[in-house]
């Protein structure tokens, strides 16, 4: 059974605690992503998603200046590098989330999201039907 660490995505593009909403919209923009990590000196501390901007942001009508603490999620699940590819998709359909930031500790090392299992072949039917769940759940329009 394959590792996250074999399947993820390595030296993941973030922001800090520094930086606005419209900074993280914009690299959102230039890397064609629709989440960015949050870093406060390497540890993992939030996550901003295209979705986050427009409910958070946008519809609550904050200034794209505001910061990324009033914006992001903090309630983070995260998973280990170590971690089989079918417990990374158990949790993503449990948690109906499109992407798991990957850490040690509190260090953010990478990322996996439904793209990265989309690419492979998954011989584990478990790890098939959890991400199936999600996507179909997904395309009924709830979205989370």
């Amino acid at each position: 059974m394959e590792k996250i660490r074999e399947i993820m995505t390595k030296n993941v593009e973030s922001c800090s605690l520094l930086d606005n909403v419209f900074e993280v919209a914009v690299k959102m923009k230039e890397l064609n992503v629709g989440a960015i990590p949050i870093v406060d000196q390497e540890k993992l501390v939030g996550m901003i998603t295209d979705r986050d901007i427009v409910l958070r942001c946008i519809a609550e009508k904050h200034p794209a200046s505001s910061k990324v603490e009033e914006i992001m999620s903090n309630n983070l699940i995260t998973i280990s590098a170590d971690a089989s590819s079918r417990e990374a998709a158990k949790m993503m359909a449990e948690n109906q989330i499109r992407r798991l930031p990957v850490v040690e500790g509190d260090k953010l090392v990478g990322i996996v999201s439904l793209g990265d299992f989309a690419v492979r072949e998954l011989t584990d039917d478990q790890a098939k039907q959890a991400l199936t769940e999600i996507s179909e759940q997904n395309y009924n329009g709830v979205q989370h």
